[in-house]
């Protein structure tokens, strides 16, 4: 996965290289060569490539997060279970 990254980062460190080393070339044009050809765009490339994986783990921390919240509402239920409470007093109907 990192293996472009890792290319891109070798070729814009020897193109900084070439432009520092060159007689008309300076240290410094060889410095943002690298930054601004290697670090900056890489460091945007793998940042995107990371985005669905940092979307899983957010949807799990909410997912586990949902079922605590869930296991705490049944706990703190008095007869525990899904279904409604029965009414104490029976409806009253009318007569046919």
């Amino acid at each position: 996965m990192y293996i472009v990254p890792i290319g891109w980062i070798y070729v814009a460190l020897m193109m900084a290289v070439a432009e520092a080393t060159n007689s008309n070339g300076t240290v410094l044009g060889g410095v943002m060569t690298f930054v601004l050809y290697g670090l900056g765009p890489v460091t945007l490339v793998v940042y995107l490539m990371g985005a669905p994986a940092r979307r899983r783990a957010i949807k799990r921390r909410e997912a586990a997060e949902h079922a605590a919240q869930q296991a705490v509402q049944l706990a703190a239920k008095p007869d525990a279970g899904s279904h409604a409470a029965a009414d104490p007093v029976a409806p009253v109907r009318k007569e046919p």
